[in-house]
């Protein structure tokens, strides 16, 4: 199997189909996927002088005997477009070989085994008999609405900072969908305002525009919870 790399509207230089070739190692790919019938490398460049950080786009193409994989990623060149499309590629391999491993109910664990594999499981010997271990100590536990926080609060799961570029509502449609996610969040080209698109009922989407208003700060309420509209 030859990848194939190819150019909208844009040259490809050897120097980086050679770079394609090395990036993406197909012996590698083989071992997530051994049916793999076509990988294709599109690179394309966005003309828009605005868009200078986003000016090349990287899309890539795996063709098997399963679902049809795509990863795109778009940067200030085409070989860090292409670093970022095969980390997505990467991980949606890696997502479908776990989903068809599990389905065949293969590299089950046995008792003795979980508690050097799945952390805080429970621990057994040899006999398969339960490993008695020290209760931990008590946290104080409050309770806001249908919450409980644990200790002193306050309640912060994950927090994560992007920097992205402001794109058009069908642009951040089709970023959602590339990930896989319900939601996106994105700054619009038009307002330079922040904004979210989501996944609502059956295929149909919904959009919430954020618009900053001194006044609004006294005001009770939010955006929170709009999503299940």
């Amino acid at each position: 199997m030859d990848i194939v790399v190819k150019g909208r509207k844009t040259e490809v230089p050897e120097r980086f189909r050679k770079h394609v070739a090395e990036k993406l190692k197909l012996d590698k790919i083989q071992k997530f996927d051994g049916k793999v019938i076509s990988l294709d490398v599109e690179v394309s460049k966005e003309p828009n002088p605005r868009q200078a950080d986003r000016a090349a786009r990287v899309e890539i193409t795996l063709r098997s005997r399963g679902p049809v994989i795509r990863a795109e990623a778009a940067a200030g060149d085409p070989y860090a477009a292409l670093d970022l499309a095969t980390d997505k590629l990467d991980t949606q391999l890696r997502k479908e070989h776990d989903k068809r491993y599990s389905r065949r109910g293969n590299g089950r664990l046995s008792a003795a085994a979980v508690g050097e594999v799945v952390p805080d499981a429970a621990s057994f010997n040899g006999d398969g008999e339960l490993i008695p271990t020290e209760p931990e100590p008590s946290v104080p536990t409050t309770r806001i609405g249908s919450l409980e926080v644990q200790g002193e609060g306050p309640l912060v799961v994950r927090e994560k900072t992007h920097v992205a570029a402001p794109m058009t509502l069908d642009q951040a449609l089709y970023e959602m969908e590339l990930v896989g996610h319900d939601f996106y969040l994105f700054v619009d080209s038009e307002t330079k305002e922040p904004s979210v698109v989501y996944r609502r009922h059956a295929y149909d989407y919904g959009v919430i525009h954020l618009r900053t208003d001194p006044l609004a700060s006294d005001e009770a309420g939010g955006a929170g919870g709009a999503l299940g509209g």
